[in-house]
């Protein structure tokens, strides 16, 4: 018998309540369960309290997540909900699918197994009160539109409904919640966004569904209405393909289309033979849900580079590996087999190269060596890109690095002034960008009345704005 030593304990995390896989793959049910109270000050006790917060300089949204973790190993729940709610508004839906940058910044993971900090977070928000609601600064008579209900146009409206201006968002979907809105029930039931917005009753706030941008509206006709700012906050939402022959036939079908349809309860028809094409949590996602729904089927997730490559969350593939879902890597797709339908799927076989400058090893074929795949189904999850159909070309969008939108000049501005654009690659990275977003709209405008912009004000009304960032803090890691 091997004994663990009561130091050696402060680096294995307390086990995360999990569905097992066998139950689990015949519904959506939940996956990962909450923590107890006491296993999750038991887990929050293990936190070093970094003099020099890591993890915080790796949340693109700088959340004080030692400062919360803290107050959870005391266990002062309402304090540590409060904290959480002062920074990020989504935090309900941020506690079920961050891919938890800061945890790949805790120091213990150097040492053991990080911190399970999204986990805390969601203990905070179910253990302490977390029903408070935000409370709009004065009144601003500069009304702002945002385009798109994702989370970057959600952050950006939360940063100006607390300094008090009127926001209208504009959405295609008849739901709120962009991209969000394709995340699968198994990891987020889908209440979560509706309690976060919940908070946000008190703001001059107004969604309008079923209008596209671009098709029923301009940014340009929204400023000629009469909004003094626009933000473009559309994300990447057009399905992406790799150019091969075949790719349209009937049986392949778009990941994000599948995705929305499945959270919508719409019918889905697959086949009994599925093979997923991407490494990105898309595809992740699509592999899992077609577990779920195709009974009895073979599922199949093919990708051009390698496991530990692959630009999915980490916790996701590992809980993905035992619910019966075959992986194939190190293959690209070359051609899709089939007629009027998808009978089958050729991929080029491929191996890593030697690392360049940067270290990164670029993958390349391996002359002769295929691979084929009997298929009915395939779900196309290669990328997405922004839909920018409708759009002038005189706004001078560029495109970001997972195919969003966004300005190109400071504060992303674009060249039409009034208007701003922008994205990011996670929710959270996203949510950082309608942040930026917002604070150069405020800028904007502030400049317009011959005032100073305004400071992110204390969200629930009671006092001074709060630091922007946590004792100790030196530098953000974390990229866009």
């Amino acid at each position: 018998m091997v004994s663990v030593t009561a130091a050696e304990t402060r680096y294995l995390r307390i086990e995360v309540p999990e569905e097992r896989p066998r139950e689990r793959t015949t519904d959506f049910r939940e996956v990962l369960h909450s923590y107890t109270r006491e296993e999750a000050m038991l887990e929050a006790q293990r936190c070093l309290q970094c003099a020099l917060p890591f993890c915080v300089e790796a949340c693109p949204i700088t959340q004080d997540c030692r400062g919360y973790i803290g107050l959870v190993a005391d266990g002062r729940f309402d304090e540590a909900a409060r904290l959480t709610l002062r920074e990020n508004p989504l935090a309900t839906t941020l506690c079920k699918v961050c891919y938890h940058y800061c945890e790949d910044a805790c120091v213990m993971k150097g040492r053991g197994v990080p911190i399970a900090i999204r986990h805390l977070k969601r203990a905070a928000l179910e253990f302490g009160e977390s029903s408070m609601e935000y409370v709009p600064s004065a009144p601003r008579e500069q009304r702002v539109a945002v385009i798109g209900a994702g989370p970057a146009g959600l952050m950006a409206a939360w940063e100006l409904g607390i300094r008090g201006y009127p926001v209208t968002v504009f959405e295609r979907q008849s739901a709120i919640g962009g991209q969000a809105g394709a995340i699968p029930r198994y990891r987020m039931p889908n209440h979560e966004l509706l309690v976060d917005l919940q908070r946000f009753r008190n703001f001059d706030l107004t969604f309008v569904t079923n209008r596209t941008a671009g098709v029923d509206f301009t940014p340009e006709s929204l400023l000629a209405e009469g909004y003094r700012a626009v933000f473009v906050s559309i994300g990447a939402s057009k399905a992406g393909y790799p150019g091969i022959p075949g790719e349209h036939l009937a049986g392949v079908i778009p990941a994000l289309d599948f995705l929305y349809d499945v959270n919508q309860g719409r019918p889905v028809v697959l086949g009994r033979k599925i093979v997923v094409i991407g490494g990105g949590d898309v595809a992740v996602d699509s592999v899992r849900s077609a577990r779920r729904i195709a009974s009895g089927a073979t599922v199949a997730m093919a990708y051009r580079r390698t496991r530990g490559e692959s630009p999915a969350g980490e916790e996701e593939i590992r809980e993905t590996e035992p619910e019966g879902i075959a992986f194939h890597w190190l293959v690209s797709p070359v051609r899709i087999l089939g007629t009027n339908h998808v009978e089958g799927a050729v991929f080029q076989k491929m191996e890593l190269s030697a690392p360049d400058a940067s270290g990164r090893r670029a993958v390349k074929p391996i002359d002769g060596a295929f691979l084929t795949l009997e298929c009915d189904t395939v779900v196309m999850a290669v990328g997405e890109k922004a839909d920018l159909s409708g759009f002038d070309p005189s706004l001078g969008l560029k495109i970001g690095t997972k195919g969003w939108p966004e300005g190109g000049r400071p504060g992303y501005a674009t060249d039409v002034e009034g208007v701003f654009a922008a994205g990011g690659r996670s929710v959270v990275h996203a949510m950082a960008a309608g942040t930026k977003a917002a604070e150069s709209i405020d800028a904007y405008l502030a400049r317009k009345q011959g005032r100073e912009p305004m400071a992110r004000p204390d969200p629930f009304g009671e006092g001074e704005a709060p630091a922007p960032f946590p004792e100790g803090y030196s530098s953000p890691v974390w990229k866009p």
